[in-house]
């Protein structure tokens, strides 16, 4: 990535001094900018220079536990889960690894005493992904959230929190993680489809009169349409829920322009889902680049004021 020297200015800020260090963080950096580019591009851009390296921190970890829960039959999944869970819970035990790459998320836990707990909490439910075999109901679905969307999520958010209780501003990202994950599963359709997932509640289908074997059609019919024009219904209200409880205004004031570019990529997403719903049963919709570039520049700009 560019910017070099905002990069060197984030790392001085954040007090990562020891040039191993430096190179460790860097890399990480260079692994999330190749695979979620935007979020990099963000943080730089968004949020100040000494909470940047953190975000990339744990960022970089949750897609290095991701690969691992992704790679392999389910058995072997689950041994290197198990295996990556010791590793990480013996580090931050000891707060040192012989894995270059642990050193930067170990760093960030001790200047962020709070990514401790995210990551652990995280570490103890990540093998529910291998479990999954769909949702009978929405009860289900939710469980799912508590049990797996929401600690994941936390990993990352809790560090564009406030400092001390978390508790309300969770309650918000609990809202908010409902929406988001939701509207993955409506705009992820047909990719989960092909690799053998229904991610939507077999109660919510019989409710429209939908069955897989119409989502697995090339064109939605119209009960499909009513269907997933319902669920981006529901996304959009428990987005809005989660911004009237005041899910950006729990955060630092330095930290609220990332969260509402959060909050609006997933506006912008949801639109160009509902700008074509037939299209969700062959791919994914994707935000138009000029609105995103308006989102992003808004808030540079509102970030810089407060800088």
């Amino acid at each position: 990535m560019r910017d070099v020297g905002g990069w060197e200015r984030a790392l001085d800020a954040a007090g990562v001094r020891e040039p191993g260090l430096r190179a460790a963080y860097g890399r990480q950096r260079e692994q999330v900018a190749a695979y979620k580019r935007e979020v990099a591009l963000a943080a730089g851009l968004l949020l100040p220079p000494a909470t940047v390296p953190h975000v990339i921190a744990a960022t970089a970890f949750m897609h290095r536990t991701d690969d691992l829960l992704d790679s392999g039959p389910p058995d072997a999944r689950r041994a290197a889960s198990a295996r990556w869970r010791e590793q990480v819970t013996a580090a931050l035990d000891a707060g040192d690894s012989a894995d270059r790459d642990l050193r930067p998320l170990l760093d960030s836990v001790a200047a962020r005493p709070v990514l401790r707990g995210r990551v652990l909490d995280f570490l103890a439910v990540a093998d529910a992904d291998l479990d999954f075999a769909g949702f009978a109901t929405e009860d289900d679905y939710q469980a799912y959230l508590d049990g797996y969307s929401l600690p994941g999520f936390m990993v990352v958010a809790a560090l564009l929190g406030p400092d001390g209780d978390q508790r309300a501003y969770r309650a918000a990202c609990r809202t908010f993680i409902d929406s988001s994950q939701r509207l993955d599963f409506v705009n992820d359709l047909a990719e989960d489809l092909a690799d053998g997932r229904l991610t939507l509640p077999r109660q919510t289908l019989a409710e429209h009169g939908v069955t897989r074997a119409d989502l697995e059609r090339p064109a939605a019919t119209p009960a499909v349409r009513a269907l997933l024009g319902a669920l981006l219904d529901r996304s959009d209200r428990d987005r809005d829920r989660a911004v009237d409880a005041g899910i950006a205004e729990l955060a630092p004031p330095a930290h609220r322009p990332m969260v509402r570019c959060i909050l609006g990529v997933e506006r912008l997403t949801a639109a160009a889902a509902r700008a074509d719903l037939d299209a969700l049963l062959r791919r994914s919709a994707s935000p138009a680049k000029p609105g995103l570039l308006r989102l992003l520049g808004r808030e540079y700009l509102r970030a810089r004021r407060l800088r």
